[in-house]
């Protein structure tokens, strides 16, 4: 019955969610039935229509595996050097009080100030990659340094007690505890990681990217263009979130089943 009740549930949400895409479509093109000129808004068939030509070119291809390439970079580096401030940071309070201003600059600053910054510092290809290490950090380093320091007292005090060593500690302590609000926050970060970095390349637009060609849908006034790009923006989005999602459910359902 549970099973059942489970799989209803999911039918359901999937209902939902495709209703709710019709909407908004159906909503979109009546707005674009009613202005009727394909400058100001082109209709949903006809934006389709475009990214369906434009995905048989090889310049397609190009910019879409060459922006995420440059993002996944930025994605990785970012969680790694947050995970990597996040530990001491959250266990000595003197390495909190020295990192925490960085922490604080780095989420207060506008992400534009950041994209026209590295502008000046750093090549125009490579301003992407930053931008989403910048926009990581922060997510994965407070996320985490709040996961470390709300591990249960009482279980470190059974710790101590049983004499476990500090490799023990981490893998049958710390790490069940933390690993949900930390892959929770990867998924936040990878989100927010992937629109700065289209972003930065609209500003910077190198050669082969997502945001190049959307800068140059813009100067060109080719608006089914850059309404393709930007569904293939969402759609991309949508699908690293759900693969990433998917991938992360099941490596926690594997360990609370070992």
């Amino acid at each position: 019955m549970r099973a059942k009740a489970a799989q209803l549930t999911t039918a359901q949400k999937l209902i939902y969610r495709t209703l709710s895409v019709v909407f908004w479509t159906a909503l979109w093109a009546f707005a674009a039935a009613i202005v009727d000129r394909e400058l100001l808004l082109p209709s949903p068939f006809v934006t389709l229509r475009r990214l369906c030509e434009l995905a048989v070119t090889a310049v397609f291809w190009k910019a879409t595996l060459t922006s995420l390439l440059r993002i996944a970079v930025g994605f990785a580096v970012g969680a790694l050097i947050g995970t990597l401030l996040a530990v001491p940071t959250a266990l000595f309070r003197p390495a909190d009080l020295l990192m925490s201003p960085m922490n604080t600059v780095i989420r207060a600053t506008p992400v534009a100030s950041f994209i026209i910054l590295a502008l000046v510092w750093i090549e125009s290809g490579r301003v992407p990659s930053f931008i989403a290490v910048l926009m990581v950090t922060p997510i994965v380093w407070n996320a985490l340094k709040t996961a470390i320091r709300e591990v249960d007292k009482d279980l470190l005090e059974m710790a101590d007690a049983y004499r476990l060593s500090g490799w023990k500690r981490i893998r049958f302590l710390y790490v069940p505890t933390v690993l949900p609000q930390y892959t929770a926050s990867l998924m936040t970060a990878l989100g927010l990681a992937w629109k700065a970095g289209i972003a930065a390349e609209v500003l910077c637009h190198p050669k082969r990217s997502i945001g190049g060609e959307l800068y140059n849908a813009k100067i060109y006034l080719e608006t089914p263009d850059l309404f393709a790009w930007t569904l293939t923006v969402i759609l991309l989005s949508v699908a690293m979130e759900a693969i990433f999602g998917t991938i992360m459910t099941r490596y926690l359902g594997r360990r609370k089943s070992a």
